[in-house]
């Protein structure tokens, strides 16, 4: 079994830090998909101001973790097994740079914690889906966790959508749709 840490851990160190920052990934968009799934890390977003705070005072909680500084996030990994146990996400992209002005409030085990909102989760799935550099199975599970969301959740702001998709890609509003109709449809997805 790979090690973890539990997800309440990582919320109550950032809390305590007073990171700015926004749970996403599995952890993050769950309450939206209406089914579980298993994960082994926690991807937060973190605030471009307070990524050294976020990740100094995670390795300190977490002294097994350390950091591997990519472009786009700063990978906690564990020493010994570098299992990735903790993504913190930089701003730095789309869908991701909006994630502060459309993410809401969750309370989970007691402590506050801010995440997409459902038009923001939906448009992060559809990026992941629609990249060129995302391997095969992880698209896929990217389907899966979009086709729950889009099923346990009838009611979308569709502006709001077309808005997102469209800071992925132009027609990326145009796409997003039209993946979405056909899961209403009950119609098969193509990736």
């Amino acid at each position: 079994m790979p090690f973890t840490i539990p997800l309440v851990d990582v919320i109550r160190v950032l809390n305590k830090a007073k990171i700015s920052y926004v749970l996403v990934g599995a952890h993050g968009l769950a309450s939206w998909r209406g089914k579980p799934r298993a994960t082994e890390d926690v991807d937060v977003v973190v605030n471009a101001k307070h990524l050294k705070k976020a990740v100094k005072a995670l390795t300190a909680a977490f002294p097994e973790l350390e950091p591997v500084e990519l472009p786009v996030v700063i990978r906690l990994r564990h020493r010994e097994t570098h299992s990735v146990l903790i993504d913190v996400m930089k701003p730095v992209q789309q869908p991701y740079r909006e994630v502060f002005r459309h993410s809401r409030p969750l309370r989970i085990e007691g402590e506050e914690v801010r995440i997409p909102t459902l038009e923001l989760a939906l448009v992060m799935k559809f990026s992941a889906i629609a990249s060129l550099h995302r391997a095969d199975a992880d698209k896929f599970q990217d389907a899966h966790d979009f086709i729950y969301m889009v099923k346990s959740n009838p009611v979308r702001d569709k502006d709001d959508l077309v808005e997102l998709a469209a800071l992925i890609y132009p027609d990326g509003g145009k796409d997003l749709l039209e993946m979405i109709r056909k899961i209403d449809a009950g119609e098969k997805l193509v990736l």
